[in-house]
């Protein structure tokens, strides 16, 4: 957890391969601990051909019920699903604007949104930056998306700055 925190967490990326691949494990996470995510983190790399969303889009019911007995994911069938359906809206997204990361990082200008919370309590859930890329993202067809799963995703990716005021891994800003 702490690699992750220190050396991802909050690094902003623009690398589509890697936004999809967070974009799927924040899906998978609903409902679990994040370090249980980590841990299959590897495992969903192998599952799901490298998060390739062109690979994933193309999955059919014998790969579905293959990853649904695969013991190194979260085998639950609307997450798994949910993979694929979000590779063939990521996809779309993609043709419209070129790339995720322009759709993505379009919504803050570019510039990584800093706050600068004194401890972890003053952390939102959500804020009017993740409802609105939430409900745009539901209606692109994309699933497991509500607003907190999005929040985390845009804290993972680095499009918002969440590190704790005094945390070695908080960036200028």
């Amino acid at each position: 957890m702490r690699a992750y925190h220190d050396q991802e967490w909050g690094v902003p990326s623009h690398d589509d391969a890697h936004l999809f691949e967070l974009l799927v494990l924040e899906g998978a996470q609903a409902g679990l601990s994040w370090s249980t995510i980590l841990a299959k983190r590897e495992n969903y790399r192998t599952a799901l051909d490298g998060f390739d969303p062109v690979r994933i889009a193309a999955y059919d019911e014998a790969k579905l019920e293959a990853l649904l007995a695969d013991p190194g994911i979260v085998r639950n069938r609307l997450k798994v699903r949910g993979a694929v359906r979000n590779a063939r809206a990521f996809l779309e997204v993609q043709e419209e604007f070129g790339s995720f990361d322009t759709y993505l990082w379009g919504r803050v200008g570019g510039v990584p949104v800093v706050h600068h919370p004194l401890g972890t309590a003053e952390l939102a859930a959500h804020t009017g930056l993740s409802d609105a890329l939430s409900k745009d993202l539901r209606r692109r067809g994309f699933t497991f998306v509500g607003s907190t799963i999005v929040y985390s995703f845009l804290q993972a990716v680095g499009v918002v700055d969440d590190h704790v005021v005094g945390c070695p891994a908080k960036r200028p800003g």
